[in-house]
């Protein structure tokens, strides 16, 4: 067997590493290259969500990220010194495991991911900067330079660019970022003396403008955010001293901020590409857009691109899958990141909220928000919805088929709920682990008797609540996942492997699965054979 690589990854970053990685642990020989010298020192993305920990978990590398992280479970707003109101995390009705953000710094995350990239053997070439490709029938041939200074052309079956918001990869295949340039705003990362909830996001509005305040895990420091700007080269101490003089009279309690160790002056935009790909070369990431910082996106947007596209770009290239395949994956995420662009357009009026009324406007509106516990409860609801990742669905991809209607989770949605309504429940623990399978996943409620489908390399078959003595069986003692899923005796699920639910019904039929996964698998080996 050829050890050439059959996949390119260009850049290092959260995005390329999550595809190496899932690449990797499909089988695939992958090559990983990024034009920098070595592993970035500071931190740009900090917001790790609910749907995007859920991911971390089936690639088996949670428990180390939620290791850096401080965890949140509120947002906090002020306005000239008083408190307006405390939203808390309520994920009721979106049961996940992990209902809160964390917040890790994204040098913490490379390094989780480096590491787990590396156990399934694959290495980061530092100083190795892709320049250009050509596609010639199933091959992409690749001009890559070195560090020091020599230049190699390097032939791969598929690329995939997760080289940032200048794309090379984007570019050459001529993809445009269509949308329109924004606010030019602040970062800072700073130790911060000052008596608050750790557990919290804070907002403060001073009476002319906002700033944020988002907690670090360690050293007493925070990320801070002002929707005006300083001069790029305004010396640590005085970009201090302008954070501590608005904070203080915006918090209505004494602050110190010490001089910042990483401070960014940038101007984002709101753009992102028309479609992830052509021929055997996909972007990924900040690759197929860039957007505003306000409610935390970008990274994990990106994270989730690379899941969705790396378990079909291995279906692929093992022979399991449709070239075809391949298309749902612009077909899903283009809606996505247009979504995107909207609520973070949305987020950035809100967090920078400079209208002169504001300071008389936010007593009331809040006010009555912190008094009316049911409009509380929407309002948390909503803002969690729509930025913890958990209500993200694929309800007209060509992989959904038609939903029968009735009781758990339709197809498009994710099958983790199941494993969010109780974390403790042995039959939940069971579910948890059979989302981290890297296969399709047909479940079974038992009772049915029925001939159930051989398993495949591609397609675990498991039969929820079945006796211990079924080596195809899943259990679920008390019944909680087959009640979160809206399973009676012989009812069935099928879940795609990064965890979606694609088809359901109520009695499975040899026809049922075949067309549940037609758009799926080659033509060549369309019929499903059932068990002898």
């Amino acid at each position: 067997m050829s050890d050439r690589p059959q996949v390119l990854v260009a850049g290092a970053g959260p995005v390329g590493l999550t595809v190496a990685h899932e690449l990797a642990r499909r089988g695939l020989r992958v090559r990983l290259v990024d034009a920098a010298a070595a592993p970035a020192t500071t931190s740009r993305a900090v917001a790790t969500h609910p749907r995007t920990l859920e991911t971390y978990d089936q690639m088996g590398v949670v428990e180390e990220i939620l290791g850096r992280a401080q965890q949140i479970r509120a947002f906090t707003m002020f306005s000239g010194g008083r408190r307006l109101v405390r939203l808390g995390a309520d994920y009721s009705t979106m049961p996940t495991r992990f209902p809160f953000t964390a917040i890790v710094e994204q040098v913490d995350t490379e390094a989780v991911l480096r590491d787990a990239v590396a156990a399934l053997g694959v290495d980061v070439e530092w100083g190795v900067r892709l320049t250009g490709f050509e596609q010639k029938g199933e091959l992409v041939t690749v001009g890559l330079e070195h560090g020091d200074g020599t230049k190699e052309s390097f032939e791969v079956p598929w690329l995939v660019g997760c080289d940032g918001g200048h794309s090379t990869v984007r570019k050459t295949l001529g993809l445009p970022l269509i949308g329109e340039t924004s606010e030019t705003w602040m970062l800072a990362d700073a130790p911060v003396d000052v008596e608050l909830p750790r557990d919290s996001i804070y907002w403060i509005h001073t009476g002319a403008q906002a700033l944020m305040m988002v907690p670090f895990r360690r050293g007493g420091r925070w990320r801070l955010l002002d929707t005006t700007t300083a001069a790029p080269d305004t010396a640590a101490a005085e970009i201090a001293d302008r954070f501590a003089r608005k904070l203080g009279p915006g918090l209505g309690r004494d602050v110190r901020v010490h001089p910042p160790t990483w401070t960014s002056v940038f101007t984002f935009q709101q753009r992102m590409v028309p479609r992830m790909g052509e021929g055997r070369v996909y972007v990924a990431g900040d690759a197929a857009h860039v957007h505003s910082p306000a409610s935390g996106q970008g990274m994990n947007t990106g994270i989730q691109e690379a899941y969705n596209l790396s378990w079909k770009l291995a279906m692929v290239e093992q022979g399991f899958a449709d070239r075809r395949l391949l298309d749902s994956y612009s077909l899903e995420r283009v809606p996505i990141g247009r979504r995107l662009l909207g609520s973070t357009k949305k987020a950035t009026f809100l967090v920078q909220l400079k209208n002169a009324f504001a300071p008389i406007a936010l007593p009331v509106v809040f006010g009555v928000i912190r008094n009316l516990a049911p409009l509380r409860r929407k309002v948390q609801r909503q803002v969690l919805g729509g930025i913890s990742g958990l209500q993200i669905d694929y309800p007209d991809s060509p992989l959904t088929a038609p939903s029968p209607g009735g009781p758990g989770p339709r197809p498009g949605t994710r099958a983790s709920v199941a494993a969010g309504v109780d974390p403790g429940d042995p039959g939940c623990a069971a579910w948890t682990a059979e989302l981290r399978s890297v296969a399709w996943k047909l479940v079974v409620a038992a009772g049915s008797g029925e001939r159930l489908p051989a398993s495949r390399p591609w397609l675990s078959v498991r039969v929820l609540g079945a006796d211990a003595q079924d080596a195809r069986g899943l259990p679920d003692p008390h019944g909680r996942v087959r009640d979160a899923l809206g399973l009676q005796p012989g009812g069935w699920l099928l879940v795609r492997p990064d965890g979606y639910i694609a088809a359901r019904g109520d009695r499975l039929t040899e026809e049922a699965l075949e067309g549940a996964l037609a758009p799926v698998r080659p033509a060549a080996a369309r019929t499903v054979p059932a068990a002898t």
